[in-house]
């Protein structure tokens, strides 16, 4: 599949030397501003995940989205940086602490980081796929298609281990009026 993938942004990216010359309009400059602005603000939130858990694979899966979003933001912070966009502010980063030590009352369960890890991804993976879709510019289009496909191809991982550990949240099944009710 990801060759399939790649086929479609070379073959994006070989139309993006047509519109570059164009300013940003509006829309794409406000989803720049947010979607970095959710960055950032999903930085310190997984930053107090990773100093909370003592779980391994959750630590592991939250090290895994710190580097994917120092990847997202550097990438986003140049283009706005190159196109001239203000960027939003950002929080300073959490200091390191040792899990043990966080007080009960205060430290967040691994089922509480790990859905908020998983609201966070659907809100930036929401984000991006609106601001591709408004895009005017290639450009912008293709990089919020890329952040879009790495932000779906991290939360298959999570969803993975949310699974595994009992954590996922799953809605009501919806049984129409008159059918036969789902099997345990």
């Amino acid at each position: 599949m990801l060759n399939v993938w790649e086929t479609v942004m070379d073959t994006m990216k070989s139309m993006t030397d047509q519109d570059e010359d164009q300013p940003l309009h509006v829309g794409e400059v406000m989803a720049c501003w947010i979607y970095l602005a959710g960055l950032e603000l999903a930085k310190v939130s997984v930053q107090a995940g990773i100093n909370t858990t003592t779980d391994n694979e959750l630590k592991a899966i939250l090290e895994e989205d710190m580097k994917l979003g120092n990847s997202q933001r550097e990438r986003l912070h140049d283009f706005m940086i190159k196109e001239g966009i203000t960027l939003p502010s950002a929080p300073e980063d959490m200091p390191k602490s040792d899990p043990n030590s966080v007080p009960l009352g205060v430290k967040l369960t691994d089922d509480v980081i790990a859905n908020e890890l998983s609201l966070k991804i659907i809100s930036l993976i929401m984000r991006a796929a609106s601001a591709a879709s408004e895009s005017i510019r290639s450009d912008v289009g293709i990089l919020f298609i890329q952040f879009q496909a790495e932000k779906l191809a991290f939360a298959t991982r999570l969803k993975h281990l949310m699974r595994k550990r009992g954590w996922i949240k799953v809605p009501p099944f919806y049984v129409p009026p008159g059918s036969q009710q789902p099997l345990g």
